[in-house]
């Protein structure tokens, strides 16, 4: 896990500064599960297309266990609504909204972040 991990981590990297687009699933622009498919997709694994679809076909792992690559999802009730990839360290690159691009961040909201991995 760790290598294909940190194949993950550097495929989000690489969009870096791409624009945020509705819908969009690379590789010019991205929504934030659109990014997640795309990456995940560049070390050979399927995902489903929205960041729900993904949070409950994810194995859920605690925080203290995360490594990079895995999946961040932001969690209200049982229905995740941001997704993003967990670079470690308690940064995350995720496509944020509308307006912005592709980048590294800080996780915020911790009570609402869940983190789930994906088996090959």
């Amino acid at each position: 896990m760790l290598v294909r991990g940190r194949r993950v981590v550097a495929a989000a990297g690489a969009q870096r500064g791409k624009p945020y687009r509705h819908g969009a699933q690379g590789p010019r622009a991205f929504d934030c599960s659109g990014l997640t498919t795309y990456v995940y997709r560049s070390v050979r694994v399927a995902l489903p297309r929205t960041a729900n679809a993904q949070f409950h076909a994810a194995k859920p792992v605690s925080r203290a266990t995360a490594q990079p690559g895995d999946l961040v999802f932001w969690v209200h009730g049982k229905h995740a609504y941001h997704v993003g990839v967990y670079a470690g360290g308690g940064r995350v690159w995720h496509a944020p909204k509308s307006g912005d691009h592709v980048r590294l961040a800080t996780v915020w909201s911790w009570r609402e972040v869940h983190f789930g991995r994906v088996a090959a």
